[in-house]
């Protein structure tokens, strides 16, 4: 596990995408994620895509495209992505459906997350949120070529709503070993301590999603 300490606070808050996904969040709830987003100096807000349109002036917007079941129709999560890139976001994070993965039916995985980056084209990062925690690792593995084959610009672990559980260290490393560095890996759900975020940025994770942004930032030095 790293050191949380060799990682400075800059260092960190440059790969956080500060989440706000809660479904009883409201504007003022949005509103604040955006100030507090900004005061932490972090790469991304993430919000809900009937949060959009979003001003966050010098960060990115990110949003969610079939969350968090991932058991939506490919052409509506198209359409949800689309729609989303119009109202200004600029990534795009998907779930694929899980149940597919987990029958081993990666064809149709395949084609979901296609829908979702023709939809967007080159107008916005696609991520593609696999839900680690409810596969085997030779899913996990599976669905990571299946997204890099698809088009996609990172893996993601989790939703951070299923029962399973969120990112842990040995499903980052077993993404990051597969896509060998051609995409970025996100770790999302269940990251509330510092030392939590550094074991997840030792075992290779080049993003994190937050909603507890600032107290993890807390953990690490100036």
């Amino acid at each position: 596990m790293a050191d949380s300490m060799s990682l400075t606070r800059s260092e960190v808050a440059a790969m956080i995408d500060h989440t706000l996904l809660a479904p009883e969040a409201t504007p003022a709830d949005v509103t604040a994620a955006v100030a507090e987003a900004r005061e932490l100096g972090v790469y991304a807000i993430c919000v809900s895509p009937a949060a959009l349109p979003v001003r966050a002036p010098g960060i990115v917007v990110a949003t969610v495209a079939g969350f968090p079941s991932g058991k939506h129709h490919s052409l509506v999560k198209g359409a949800e992505a689309r729609l989303a890139v119009d109202q200004g976001a600029a990534e795009v994070d998907m779930v694929i459906d899980i149940g597919a993965a987990i029958a081993g039916d990666f064809s149709a995985v395949l084609a979901d997350i296609i829908a979702v980056r023709e939809a967007i084209s080159d107008r916005a990062v696609l991520k593609v949120i696999i839900e680690s925690a409810a596969l085997s690792d030779a899913a996990i593995v599976e669905a990571c070529r299946t997204a890099e084959r698809a088009g996609a610009d990172f893996v993601k672990t989790s939703t951070g709503f299923h029962p399973a559980g969120g990112a842990d260290a040995h499903a980052v490393g077993l993404m990051a070993e597969t896509v060998g560095g051609r995409l970025g890996i996100k770790a999302s759900g269940g990251i509330r301590t510092a030392e939590a975020a550094a074991e997840m940025i030792a075992a290779g994770a080049t993003r994190l999603g937050l909603s507890r942004s600032r107290a993890v930032l807390d953990g690490f030095p100036a």
